[in-house]
């Protein structure tokens, strides 16, 4: 059978339609005019409401999860910043002096302790006084005497070459008696000399370093006599004469300085013929140590 539903009923049989009479055709599409106003008000379509086919929205709950994971992450997160403040406050409400005690110490530029005057003294850095030193590299040497015997650094040469044509011309002879050393020489200096005089270790190293610690081995450190005296040459005597108080007075303007003066913090004799030399970079951070032992005695005398 053909046709909607709807249809089928509405639809009059053609044997009737064709007998009925007038009055009979009349009564019959009563009802058929009933049953399209049923059809359509009733129905507004073909398919019965109980067989209807209801699309109901998906629920999108990833999106309502990234919004929960993303609002639990930024919680932990501002959880973790909070304690991470209270752990940095907690130190300094327990010790308020703990900043300045727990702050690291810069080390300088040759790996030395970067102390500041009144510090532990580096002392335990030094062997019967003395302060280890590294050789000078034989190709940074320059010649200081004409036979060439006697080397010095590059810029300590010039610079104490410079001063003793200025010394000759004020009538003063500044003369080289030592310079460079390798750890050699300094074995010699100072283990054979001590045998010969029956010296023990400390009583030699009151007036030569062991080896290893010489600031010959440096390459900026120099030894000088008078040529007008030269019996006081490594005396105490040499502090007489007028070489030393030539160089006591000009030195200076030569990057030259006496390394252990009277009563020095190394307790190294007093030797007034010793100078080094600090006019580079490289020569100041080297005598860097001393320097600091010199400070902290200045700032705490015993």
């Amino acid at each position: 059978m053909g046709g909607t539903l709807l249809d089928n009923l509405i639809r009059i049989p053609e044997t009737q339609a064709t007998h009925a009479d007038g009055d009979d055709l009349e009564e019959a599409l009563v009802p058929l005019e009933h049953l399209r106003h049923f059809r359509e008000d009733a129905l507004p379509d073909d398919i019965p409401e109980a067989f209807r086919e209801v699309v109901h929205p998906r629920p999108r709950p990833w999106r309502q999860q990234r919004w929960v994971l993303f609002l639990s992450l930024f919680s932990l997160g501002v959880l973790a910043f909070g304690f991470g403040v209270g752990l940095n406050l907690v130190p300094q409400r327990l010790n308020p002096t703990g900043a300045a005690a727990s702050s690291a110490r810069p080390a300088n530029a040759t790996g030395g302790n970067n102390e500041q005057p009144g510090a532990a003294s580096p002392a335990a850095d030094t062997l019967l006084g003395h302060l280890a030193y590294a050789e000078a590299p034989a190709d940074s040497l320059k010649a200081i005497t004409e036979d060439g015997s006697l080397k010095l650094r590059a810029a300590a040469a010039d610079k104490f070459l410079a001063m003793q044509a200025d010394a000759r011309a004020a009538g003063v002879e500044l003369v080289p008696l030592s310079a460079y050393r390798s750890l050699q020489d300094q074995e010699h200096l100072f283990f054979d000399v001590k045998a010969a005089r029956g010296q023990n270790p400390t009583e030699r190293a009151e007036v030569s370093a062991p080896p290893g610690h010489s600031e010959h081995h440096t390459g900026y450190a120099i030894d000088i006599g008078d040529g007008a005296q030269p019996d006081t040459n490594l005396q105490f005597s040499f502090a007489d004469t007028a070489a030393f108080q030539w160089l006591q007075e000009n030195a200076a303007y030569y990057s030259f300085e006496l390394s252990f003066p009277k009563d020095n913090p190394q307790g190294v004799a007093y030797e007034p013929w010793h100078w080094r030399f600090v006019g580079d970079r490289d020569s100041l951070e080297t005598f860097y140590k001393a320097h600091q032992l010199r400070q902290a005695a200045a700032t705490n005398p015993q």
